[in-house]
């Protein structure tokens, strides 16, 4: 037989009151159906559920397991459907999320705390990788969300949202000439050799670099090119070249790198980090993007910070 909600609810009452008249009052009911409607449960269970008396009734002890059993039953009901509704709401759940490295040393533990402390119940699933293949995991619904720099290259039928935009500062050798300065003009760099993002796997900040240093009046000479940022902290660290490189590097703390401002005020001077989805991304997505926006805005703004030497 079917145990509705309703039947498990009459039977609960009637154990807890002993009596078919309060049973019936608490259930706002008359005690006929009542007693019909449990007459029916004990055929439909084969067994007696309830010794009734001139007094009351009492439970048999088939009954008294039977009242346990419901309530639990209806409180796994109640917990399935409130579960139910808070993957709905994006409260809980299991959300892929792709990201680039670089941005896995400050961007990514706000995100992942503030998940952690507002939405316990949602899971995310991590996964490292160049922008152009979390882009593609994304339009294919490998992942839900991808977090990455200068997301410029985006096809359509994605959506980008953009929650950070952070300073291109100068990398420098700590053993560079202007290592020690408190800023420098971006020219104060025309004799260096530099190294710069790769076209392929970073155009939109090798663009950046190269139309920000001919506004300043010369071509940067490009000693080498690495396809993440990675890589060229290492070509500066190891003193062959300067870099343009986002300011929120300054949180690796590269052994033997300063960053340094630049006191040009180029449009290009700046970058972009931002998180890829599907217009149709379900609640947890857009859950998940209010915290980061949230505290993105709420972070202190950055002082500045020499490196190690």
């Amino acid at each position: 037989m079917e145990f509705t909600d309703r039947l498990l609810e009459q039977f609960l009452a009637l154990a807890e009151e002993k009596h078919f008249g309060r049973a019936a009052e608490r259930l706002a009911m008359s005690q006929p159906p009542l007693s019909q409607a449990m007459q029916r449960l004990e055929r439909g269970l084969g067994v007696r559920l309830l010794d009734r008396g001139p007094g009351g009734v009492r439970l048999t002890p088939a009954g008294a397991v039977f009242a346990v059993e419901a309530q639990r039953l209806l409180d796994a009901r109640a917990a399935a459907v409130e579960r139910v509704r808070r993957v709905a709401r994006g409260m809980e759940g299991d959300v892929r999320v792709g990201y680039v490295s670089i941005l896995s040393h400050r961007h990514l533990p706000r995100l992942l705390r503030a998940a952690a402390d507002e939405l316990p119940g949602l899971r995310v699933h991590l996964r490292q990788d160049a922008t152009a293949a979390l882009v593609e995991m994304v339009r294919s619904g490998a992942l839900d969300l991808a977090f990455v720099r200068d997301p410029s290259p985006v096809p359509d039928g994605l959506a980008v949202h953009d929650f950070a935009v952070e300073r291109i500062v100068a990398a420098l050798s700590h053993e560079h000439r202007l290592a020690g300065a408190e800023a420098i003009a971006l020219a104060d760099l025309r004799d260096d050799d530099f190294a710069l993002p790769s076209a392929a796997t970073l155009p939109g900040l090798a663009a950046q670099g190269r139309l920000a240093c001919q506004e300043a009046g010369f071509t940067p000479r490009c000693r080498a090119e690495a396809d993440d940022l990675s890589g060229l902290l290492g070509y500066v660290a190891a003193g062959l070249c300067v870099g343009l490189l986002p300011e929120d590097l300054r949180d690796l703390a590269v052994p033997g790198i300063v960053f340094v401002p630049l006191r040009d005020t180029s449009p290009h001077l700046r970058t972009t980090v931002g998180a890829v989805h599907r217009p149709d991304a379900d609640a947890a997505v857009h859950r998940l993007l209010n915290l980061l926006t949230r505290h993105a805005r709420a972070a202190p703004p950055r002082g500045r910070d020499h490196g190690a030497p």
